[in-house]
């Protein structure tokens, strides 16, 4: 996550997390240490994945007091192991000890979510496959999520409603059908913009092949289901499998002939990877 990004778009809701555990004051920090004392603490992985989130982490710091100083180890998107010292701070004690917390769930939950990617990505190895993250993202967290799948080896599919046009079941039902929607869509959209259609049943499909989607989204379908519709589309639009895509379904959709898998699960069911600060303790001024 470059500078630009940072400061635009991140900063905000890195200060917003940052109130959140600061109403007023950190009550246990200030009444311990009065005064500016200077010291370091070690970033310690405490379980085997990918890091992701380095710069977020370190923006948390700098923005509490910019002298504080964070030096990484590893770089972003690096497997990590259990036991190893993958950073140093080194500041003022107090800013180390107010931001530990903020800082630490940015990166444990990031680095969760590009391990999680990065193990179904693996497995989609070979099958020409591209796997897709969705919109089933933590409200005020999908800048940091998503970037965790790119991390990860993933795809991002539409950051937001204003990227691409998707006509789900429901905008379907309120156009009257596919063939409407679609026509619909096409006058109203940028001609840069795609169209994407999602299809529940094989007449969905033959209607939206008809309808010259530019993606067909095969969702919730049987295995058997999603091999005749892709064999039906025969590459006359782009393809995508949706639908409850765990790493053990992704296993069972290697064999078919479809451009993109998408799953909310690398997200919204990766856990976190353990990252802790230890080793706090104060330095001579000089060193700073």
């Amino acid at each position: 996550m470059n500078d630009v990004t940072l400061k635009l778009n991140a900063d905000p809701y890195i200060l917003s997390a940052i109130r959140e555990d600061i109403t007023n004051e950190d009550l246990s920090t200030n009444a311990i240490l009065k005064t500016m004392i200077a010291g370091e603490a070690d970033l310690i992985c405490k379980q085997d994945g990918i890091v992701c989130g380095l710069d977020v982490f370190k923006r948390v710091f700098t923005l509490l007091d910019e002298k504080t100083d964070v030096v990484f180890f590893v770089q972003e998107g690096q497997k990590i192991k259990n036991g190893e010292v993958i950073g140093k701070i080194t500041g003022d004690m107090r800013t180390i000890l107010t931001g530990e917390r903020t800082a630490l769930n940015f990166l444990q939950r990031m680095s969760g979510i590009a391990t999680k990617t990065r193990e179904m990505k693996e497995l989609l190895e070979d099958t020409g496959i591209t796997l897709l993250d969705t919109r089933k993202t933590t409200p005020n967290m999908r800048l940091f999520e998503k970037y965790a799948v790119k991390v990860g080896g993933g795809t991002n599919h539409r950051y937001n409603l204003s990227d691409a046009i998707m006509l789900k079941d429901n905008h379907i039902s309120a156009a009257g059908s596919i063939a409407k929607a679609v026509r619909m869509a096409r006058d109203y959209a940028p001609f840069t913009c795609k169209v994407e259609v999602e299809c529940e049943t094989m007449e969905q499909v033959e209607e939206a092949i008809e309808a010259k989607a530019d993606i067909i989204m095969l969702d919730n379908m049987d295995h058997d289901t999603m091999k005749r519709a892709l064999a039906l589309i025969d590459h006359k639009a782009q393809t995508e499998c949706s639908g409850n895509v765990t790493r053990e379904k992704a296993e069972q959709l290697k064999d078919l002939d479809v451009d993109f898998i998408s799953s909310g699960a690398i997200i919204y069911s990766a856990g976190i990877l353990d990252l802790s600060l230890k080793n706090l303790h104060p330095i001579k001024k000089g060193m700073l």
